[in-house]
């Protein structure tokens, strides 16, 4: 059986004002760190494969709660967002001609200008999900986890997504039947001895 835990990466300065982030290399605040220090993984996921992108506040997440150092995958790098990255949604939907759009009305092909539709982001991520063999943990992007999640919900980037992609949880998908788990795994915490 070969599975895949997905696992969104820490709140950055970016996430709490609400600024699309896309490739750009923000990293964990301090108040991420603190929270996910406090934060494991739970069996079998503490010993799968462990993947990151390479962006840092994925990696930085990834060491945080697994405690070791993960392998990286460039499939994994969060969508491109182009020229909307740095900019808040709700100030660009306020805007007439920025063409942006709520991810409920993407469809596979929009792309946001000078970016990368969702289905271009499948294209780069099928390989990498085809060469996985066992447990695999990736920990990675909301747009990385809603296009992997749409697939194997049958979603097509129109109306509400399925799924609610929240911080602090697994979310596993079974890659041969391209299936997911119906509810995710939260993290457990710490057990402080004493």
């Amino acid at each position: 059986m070969n599975r895949l835990a997905l696992l969104r990466h820490g709140h950055t300065q970016w996430n709490r004002a609400g600024k699309i982030q896309g490739r750009t290399d923000i990293p964990l605040d301090a108040e991420a760190r603190s929270e996910l220090s406090g934060y494991s993984l739970p069996a079998p996921w503490n010993s799968a494969v462990l993947w990151s992108s390479p962006l840092e506040r994925a990696k930085e997440t990834a060491q945080l709660v697994a405690g070791r150092s993960p392998r990286i995958s460039d499939a994994l790098t969060e969508m491109d967002w182009g020229h909307w990255e740095g900019q808040r949604g709700q100030d660009l939907i306020a805007e007439p001609d920025s063409t942006f759009r709520h991810i409920e009305d993407w469809g596979w092909d929009y792309r946001p200008p000078q970016g990368e539709s969702p289905a271009e982001l499948w294209a780069r991520l099928k390989p990498w999900l085809q060469m996985l063999q066992g447990e695999n943990l990736a920990v990675c992007h909301i747009g990385i986890m809603r296009v992997i999640l749409a697939k194997a919900s049958g979603w097509e980037f129109q109306g509400p997504a399925p799924f609610k992609i929240k911080r602090n949880r697994l979310y596993i998908v079974h890659l041969d039947t391209m299936r997911a788990e119906p509810d995710p795994l939260r993290l457990p915490r710490h057990e402080v001895s004493g």
